[in-house]
């Protein structure tokens, strides 16, 4: 994958992150900008960051890297010339040891020359090749967030940093999952293939009407909820591992890269 080499003009993602920028859409990103890759984002301190690099090596399913910053950059080319990493998310979380501070629009004033930010692939992208396919992505016919939840698998940890993986959950007819696998399995640098299919409580979910992040979504009684590795994960592992200070993305708020989601296809 050659991310040195982007599109002189992405006036669609451009547009979206225009309007994030000035404050003028705030909420989910899910099904905009169409052809673009979406990415999620942890922002650590220096003295944490080969850590998280390490941590996202060995967890490859919920934190596939399309990114990673130099201490007090905020600018990331290789997905975006225009990008404002302080001011392109349409909302932010603000963590110190381990609990959710406050959820701002801008993170400019917070800002510090020791941080390290990185970008992590997110589900929204490959959403477009499911909608080509005639496959019903609920939260986008809903029009609400995508349900997220912690499960009871393990991350594989490292010395500070382990904790549960967090899940996406779309329900889907048998036959739609079993194309859903196949399709995503063509997109390994946003997740890739699900990694559960049926009985939540199998991953220690007791209620799908109950998501820990995003809205709840109706699941049909001849559909099976899909789950597919979630970049919030990393919001997790940060509750449990308790850095003195880190930034992430709101659940579903996500970066819109100037990347087109053609770019990412293993296939």
């Amino acid at each position: 994958m050659n991310l040195q080499t982007l599109p002189v003009l992405a006036p669609e993602a451009q547009k979206w992150r225009e309007l994030i920028r000035q404050q003028i859409h705030t909420g989910p990103t899910a099904g905009l900008a169409a052809g673009y890759v979406q990415a999620n984002l942890m922002i650590l301190p220096k003295e944490w960051a080969d850590e998280f690099l390490l941590f996202c090596q060995r967890n490859p399913k919920p934190c596939p890297l399309l990114a990673v910053t130099e201490p007090g950059q905020f600018q990331v080319p290789t997905l975006g010339g225009t990008i404002d990493l302080r001011t392109d998310f349409p909302r932010y979380r603000i963590w110190q040891n381990g609990e959710l501070g406050a959820e701002p629009l801008s993170i400019t004033d917070v800002w510090r020359e020791d941080l390290v930010s990185f970008l992590i692939g997110c589900s929204f992208s490959f959403e477009e090749a499911l909608l080509a396919d005639g496959i019903d992505v609920r939260h986008i016919s809903a029009g609400v967030n995508v349900p997220m939840y912690r499960s009871s698998i393990q991350t594989q940890g490292t010395t500070r940093l382990s904790g549960p993986l967090v899940v996406s959950m779309r329900p889907m007819r048998a036959a739609d999952a079993i194309r859903a696998i196949q399709i995503t399995s063509r997109f390994p640098s946003v997740h890739g293939a699900p990694v559960h299919i049926g009985d939540p409580s199998l991953i220690g979910i007791s209620d799908l009407q109950k998501p820990d992040y995003g809205d709840a979504v109706p699941v049909g009684p001849d559909e099976l909820p899909v789950f597919w590795a979630c970049g919030v994960t990393p919001q997790a592992v940060a509750a449990q591992a308790k850095p003195q200070f880190c930034i992430t993305h709101a659940p579903g708020h996500m970066l819109i890269t100037d990347l087109p989601n053609t770019r990412l296809a293993a296939l």
